[in-house]
């Protein structure tokens, strides 16, 4: 049996941080995963790039039952925190769209400054280890059963994450954990997925596969305006991704196609001006003809806009601004960015992530109910919980 102060599971983003903290307070530190790879799901995020965080991270950014509990962890350690750790080590980023920042060269950059960081502060990390059992022995003492050895600890935490992705590994094991505690968890899903489509609408826009189009899309209050893109299957790209977060079977979604435009006020316009010209040969200035044609009839789609009324116009205007769709489902977990629901975070300190009834069990990261929009925040929700944890562990 041997002993450390802190061990955790989970060897990715949120566990590889909040073991960097605990062991510069001179913890001694044990990170198991099961993976062969330390931080496998930082190395293919972003296309190999890793969008670590986001210049503007606010609560608004996240899902969660209880909407406050990530508000103390996001103040406590922000993106400039993280961004400055990124600096020291003289890691190259950019910023894309919507204040997204992604490494210049590879996401290996992020996991080496973390190996690093773990390596100054005496942290021991051992791969392929399964855990066997869990088990309280006293008030402020666990016992961890693996395949590597068996440890007793004061601090254990809990950084497995969430269901999203299973090839690199995901499973249940951190609900599992909770639930062997007593530990509420909420339901989960996937979130940040693509939609699949009903078999009709499906065989309708299969062609259009590869197309993108800047759009918004709306879904139970929510709208988020970026790329929506075609696929074989159904509807993906980041608006669609946005928006998967929100919806729930049975919705339909909402989506405007032409966002910049008035487009019954431009098909007048163009009628004064160009009475003799085809309505598709109109509308293929701003869309695709493969889709105006998927949209409309294609007789429609031919006739000089000299023959069209202004209630036909009003129509058509309709079929392209409040374009609805009801999906069948999404492509699961197999694609999916993240997982939404968790553990309970009533059942959590919002400033330790200790739970309120086992003293010394953390949780940090994805494993928790707490969401965030794609483009750096579930990552900055991994950075500040884990932070949190690391000081008081």
């Amino acid at each position: 049996m041997k002993e450390a102060d802190v061990i955790i599971i989970g060897a990715s983003a949120a566990g590889l941080m909040c073991a960097i903290e605990a062991g510069k307070r001179g913890r001694k530190v044990v990170v198991l995963d099961h993976a062969n790879k330390a931080g496998k799901k930082i190395l293919m995020s972003g296309g190999g790039r890793c969008n670590f965080t986001n210049y503007d991270v606010s609560a608004e950014n996240y899902i969660s039952h209880n909407p406050h509990f990530c508000k103390s962890a996001l103040s406590r350690f922000t993106q400039w925190d993280f961004l400055a750790m990124v600096q020291r080590h003289q890691i190259a980023y950019h910023e894309r769209e919507h204040g997204q920042l992604f490494c210049d060269n590879s996401a290996k950059d992020i996991v080496n400054m973390l190996l690093s960081e773990c390596g100054l502060a005496g942290v021991s990390i051992h791969l392929d280890t399964h855990i066997d059992k869990i088990e309280k022995i006293s008030k402020h003492r666990f016992r961890v059963n693996s395949s590597y050895s068996d440890y007793q600890c004061r601090s254990l935490v809990i950084a497995t994450g969430g269901l999203s992705i299973p090839t690199m590994g995901a499973s249940p094991f951190g609900y599992k954990v909770a639930e062997q505690f007593g530990i509420k968890v909420w339901p989960v899903c996937a979130g940040l997925v693509p939609f699949t489509l009903h078999d009709r609408d499906k065989q309708r826009f299969a062609s259009l596969s590869g197309i993108a189009v800047d759009a918004t899309v709306s879904c139970n209050g929510q709208t988020f305006r970026e790329n929506i893109l075609f696929t074989h299957r159904g509807l993906s790209g980041p608006a669609i991704l946005q928006i998967s977060s929100y919806w729930q079977a049975g919705n339909e979604i909402l989506i405007d196609l032409l966002p910049d435009l008035d487009l019954e006020g431009e098909l007048k316009q163009a009628q004064l001006q160009q009475p003799n010209s085809k309505l598709r040969t109109c509308l293929t200035q701003h869309l695709p003809k493969r889709l105006i044609l998927r949209l409309l009839d294609p007789d429609l789609a031919d006739m000089p806009l000299q023959r069209i009324s202004h209630q036909q116009f009003q129509h058509i205007a309709r079929q392209f601004h409040d374009w609805s769709i009801k999906p069948n489902g999404t492509e699961g977990y197999r694609t999916a960015e993240v997982t939404l629901g968790g553990v309970d975070c009533d059942a959590l300190s919002s400033k330790t992530m200790e739970c309120l009834q086992v003293p010394g069990l953390y949780f940090i990261g994805e494993v928790l109910d707490v969401t965030g929009w794609l483009g750096g925040y579930n990552f900055q929700w991994a950075w500040s919980s884990a932070w949190c944890a690391g000081q008081y562990v």
